[in-house]
């Protein structure tokens, strides 16, 4: 059977389990066994059990259940509600108050949590009830909400970067600073979008209210400091070569409860919640891996990767019309699919063709990563949107997605910055290899 009708099998039995409510993850998996069924009949059925265990016998994703329970620790304990309250302070005059809070927060809080939904609802969960009473304008505290959360994934150490490297066996560490200097620009990106909305609608914000005084400064920074040392520790670390991502998961747990320890907040209902959070994550985020995994052994063994890689280098397409295919393609997709599904779903099609075209693992890690939060802000299945509404019940979704559209658009425009200027993300990882 040729590659393409192979491909059109696929994709038919895939939109079908999709249409009639089939998970995702249970989608991919059926796709892949009734794909290789269809080709190959029960010969490789074997190889399955061989796929599942090379999918989840990773020593990288390790690291991603302590990296969640290390959040979820910090959000029980009360850390990271008084991390926020402390930079609220600190922020205090900055133009737009709050609401640079909110930025700031949450790519400080995205270092700690690796999960752009769980960045959204804990700073959400803090700060919409705070900016209400303060009289901030719901337009421009959801859009700081959303478009901050978005950069859970972009900021060091991120959950999806960990089952990327796994996938394509890309080195972890340098995905992870390949995203500090796209993350950095994200963060100044918004942070200047908000001044200048907030000078331009002054009555969005409160008038400013009486300078910190010093005491206040000293207790901001001292409710700030914990979890601040905890962040440099993790990356630099990691950057540094002094840990593994997984070994600086484990650091990360332990500094998380000595700071909960140090906070006297961390009850046992509050850990055994903490526990049970991490594993359902955890084995959600598996069994999405695992299922993945199997549809991309069924695309290889059609090859599908191989054939679509020919199709489009024998279409001439020039790198710039290959990219911008690329982000139209992921945009769609994320509108249907979370981020880790449509990774999973779409490297074993396309990576034969990114190595032909001379892309870099590392940049289309960073690439990916920048489109997967975009699907975190895309409707309908845009989970930064969700959370916030879930928090401030009363919100119609349409403001919600009308505060998120410019943090979409400059994510967009962040995808075609680094699409030119490819060092923005591979200077950093240069920079360790000694190059």
């Amino acid at each position: 059977m040729s590659w393409d009708l192979s491909l059109l099998i696929y994709v038919a039995f895939l939109t079908v389990m999709i249409c009639i409510g089939v998970p995702m993850a249970l989608a991919m998996g059926l796709t892949g066994i009734i794909g290789l069924t269809l080709l190959h009949g029960t010969t490789l059925w074997p190889s399955l059990g061989d796929v599942v265990w090379n999918s989840t016998n990773s020593f990288t994703l390790v690291a991603v259940p302590l990296f969640v329970l290390m959040g979820e620790v910090l959000l029980k304990s009360g850390a990271a509600e008084r991390f926020y309250s402390g930079l609220s302070v600190l922020m205090g005059r900055v133009p737009g108050g709050l609401a640079q809070s909110n930025i700031l927060g949450s790519a400080l809080f995205s270092a700690i949590s690796g999960s752009s939904t769980a960045t959204t609802l804990t700073i959400g969960t803090v700060a919409i009830p705070q900016m209400r009473k303060r009289g901030y304008n719901d337009h421009l505290t959801f859009g700081t909400l959303t478009g901050g959360g978005a950069l859970g994934n972009l900021i060091p150490p991120s959950i999806f970067l960990l089952i990327y490297a796994s996938v394509v066996q890309a080195s972890a560490v340098e995905l992870f600073v390949a995203t500090i200097v796209p993350g950095l620009i994200a963060v100044v990106m918004f942070m200047i979008y908000v001044a200048i909305k907030a000078r331009a609608n002054p009555g969005w914000v409160p008038p400013p209210g009486a300078p910190a005084t010093l005491r206040d400064i000293g207790r901001a920074l001292f409710d700030c400091a914990p979890i601040s040392v905890l962040i440099l520790a993790i990356i630099g670390g990691m950057y540094g070569g002094i840990m593994t991502p997984t070994e600086a998961a484990g650091f990360g747990c332990l500094l998380a409860f000595v700071i909960a320890g140090m906070y006297r907040r961390l009850s046992l209902p509050a850990l055994r919640s903490a526990c049970v959070n991490s594993i359902s994550i955890t084995c959600v985020l598996s069994l999405i891996i695992i299922n993945g995994q199997i549809l991309g052994f069924a695309v290889t063994h059609a090859g599908i990767g191989m054939g679509v890689s020919r199709a489009l280098v024998d279409m001439g397409l020039s790198p710039f019309v290959f990219f911008t295919f690329l982000f139209v393609l992921y945009l769609v997709l994320g509108a249907m699919l979370e981020g880790v599904s449509m990774m999973l779903l779409t490297v074993p099609v396309l990576y034969p063709t990114l190595k032909a075209m001379g892309f870099d693992d590392i940049w289309f890690g960073v690439f990916l990563v920048i489109q997967a939060e975009l699907a975190q802000l895309s409707p309908p299945i845009g989970l930064n949107l969700i959370a916030v509404q879930s928090v401030a019940r009363d919100a119609k979704l349409g403001l919600i997605m009308k505060a998120t559209l410019p943090y979409a658009i400059m994510l967009s425009a962040l995808c075609f910055l680094l699409y030119m200027l490819p060092e923005l993300a591979l200077w950093l990882p240069d920079q360790m290899r000694g190059r």
